[in-house]
């Protein structure tokens, strides 16, 4: 599941194969885009803001992406076979003379000018991974409705950059609250160590290929994909439900006796325990 933690390895990747190097190959597959051609124009640098990345291409253009759920980026070295998905699944290829990278999935795909990236990423809060992380104006973001749900302010890209729906459990756990507890019920002390905490978590897990909230090689995460598993904890069942109005999917697990506050009511947006997606 593509977090600020994904991100950040993907744009490295990128940046890797792509930067300082004259696209040989450019193919965007999307009806707005399907004309441009950048071949000629050297990539500048692949850089992540929260869950976007941008790819700055020489002559004041940025190609703009966003993976989502289910969209991947992946390099491939001349003659190897590409492995990310049918060909009908790929939205963008940017090649060089020696790497070429195939953007699987993207629901978001658009060309801007460099000039213009406010346009895509100017509403995010700091980001977590970002040169302007801070957790001050992180933490006062998130108290400007105190009412609202820790989860779903978690989740809400202009507080803070980064998180998903596996952070978002994790975090909720570390903090001992459920995600379902007003931010600004949430005590002084567990406030003020969140940025802190959530910070930690993605810095530790940008370079791991696995990732890992628990420090545990056997079992990674505290309480996401666990349900009905026992916390690791206290030994209590794992519990899962939907979080936020429905219009996505949003697993949310956390456990009933380690983490005091509201719940959803029994059989309110409840789901089936199942492994998610992906857990690392």
């Amino acid at each position: 599941m593509p977090e600020g933690d994904t991100v950040y390895q993907a744009a490295r990747r990128l940046h890797s194969a792509l930067a300082g190097k004259v696209l040989t190959r450019s193919d965007l597959r999307v009806p707005k885009f399907a004309t441009a051609d950048l071949t000629g124009r050297a990539v500048l640098d692949v850089t992540p803001r929260g869950k976007h990345l941008l790819t700055r291409i020489e002559g004041g253009l940025t190609l703009h992406s966003h993976l989502r759920m289910d969209g991947s980026w992946k390099v491939y070295a001349p003659g190897q076979r590409w492995s990310g998905g049918p060909a009908h699944q790929i939205r963008a290829i940017l090649g060089t003379a020696d790497r070429t990278a195939v953007g699987y999935r993207l629901p978001v795909l658009e060309l801007l000018r460099t000039a213009d990236e406010h346009r895509a990423v100017g509403h995010l809060g700091p980001d977590l991974l970002g040169p302007d992380w801070d957790p001050d104006q992180a933490r006062e973001n998130l108290l400007r409705d105190p009412a609202r749900p820790l989860g779903e302010a978690l989740l809400d890209q202009r507080n803070l950059a980064g998180i998903g729906n596996v952070y978002k459990s994790e975090l909720c756990f570390l903090l001992r609250a459920t995600p379902w507890l007003p931010v600004g019920d949430l005590p002084a002390e567990h406030l003020a160590q969140l940025p802190v905490l959530a910070k930690k978590l993605l810095e530790t897990n940008r370079d791991r290929p696995a990732r890992n909230t628990t420090g545990r090689r056997e079992q990674r995460l505290f309480v996401y994909g666990r349900a009905p598993r026992p916390c690791l904890r206290c030994g209590t069942p794992v519990r899962v439900a939907d979080q936020g109005d429905g219009s996505r999917e949003r697993p949310t697990y956390w456990c009933p006796a380690c983490q005091p506050g509201p719940t959803p009511a029994p059989g309110a947006h409840a789901r089936r325990p199942s492994r998610p997606r992906t857990t690392n």
